[in-house]
């Protein structure tokens, strides 16, 4: 029988891919965070505290405009809902027997990247593997810090550059799933077009756009999961 520590050894051995990603994509939302005008320590807690690349990048988005608190507030809830059904589905998949405290640490480093690695095999997700994940975290918030000192640095034309890269990371984290499901591709092209309409019929000028990606996530969404619901599946233990 494996122990703790064994499960923690096999986490942390799986997170060295995700915390390479996850440096290389913070260092450019640390540009974000830089154009948004955080400090280097202020970057690096914002991603810490988030872990969130959507989250994070719509919340910098909204300081650079100047939003109120209340619209940042409903925007990051809004922008970070799908952790909220990640927290459901991960909470069935810790064995009933695990203490509480297990499942509330396990609650303070959901992202897509591990939610995805522990729902791998379909087994009961050992707590002490997940923390060895979690490790990969950390990359995540040097990652940012490095990146608003980076912006501070580079000329102009260098952050305006690396400001683009944001969008290609949002492109590749989008097309694999849609590429294989036609209904995530639909909901994919739907929202863009709904997005583009809502800025090419003045909403994003009358509303500002937090407003309208609260409100454009919540309908598409809604519609997405009532239409074509995630079917149930067992759950083995190891």
């Amino acid at each position: 029988m494996k122990r703790n520590v064994d499960y923690f050894k096999n986490g942390l051995k799986d997170s060295i891919p995700l915390a390479i990603g996850y440096f290389s994509v913070a260092f450019t939302l640390g540009i974000a965070a830089r154009n948004a005008g955080l400090t280097p320590l202020q970057g690096f807690l914002s991603a810490l505290l988030l872990n969130a690349s959507a989250g994070q990048y719509a919340v910098y988005n909204l300081f650079e405009s100047n939003a109120v608190a209340l619209e940042v507030v409903l925007v990051t809830i809004v922008v970070n809902a799908r952790y909220i059904l990640m927290s459901l589905a991960l909470s069935q998949r810790v064995h009933p027997d695990s203490p509480l405290v297990h499942r509330f640490l396990i609650s303070l480093g959901i992202t897509d990247e591990l939610f995805g690695l522990s729902i791998a095999e379909n087994k009961f997700v050992q707590p002490y593997y997940y923390y060895g994940t979690m490790t990969s975290l950390l990359w995540w918030a040097v990652g940012n810090f490095i990146g608003v000192i980076a912006g501070n640095i580079l000329p102009l034309s260098a952050v305006s550059a690396l400001s683009v890269a944001l969008y290609g990371m949002f492109i590749a984290a989008v097309i694999p799933s849609a590429k294989i499901n036609r209904t995530i591709a639909f909901f994919v092209i739907l929202s863009y077009l709904a997005s583009f309409m809502a800025d090419a019929i003045g909403l994003v000028e009358r509303f500002s756009s937090g407003m309208v990606t609260i409100v454009l996530t919540l309908i598409i969404a809604s519609i997405a999961a009532i239409c074509y619901p995630i079917e149930d599946e067992v759950i083995h233990d190891e």
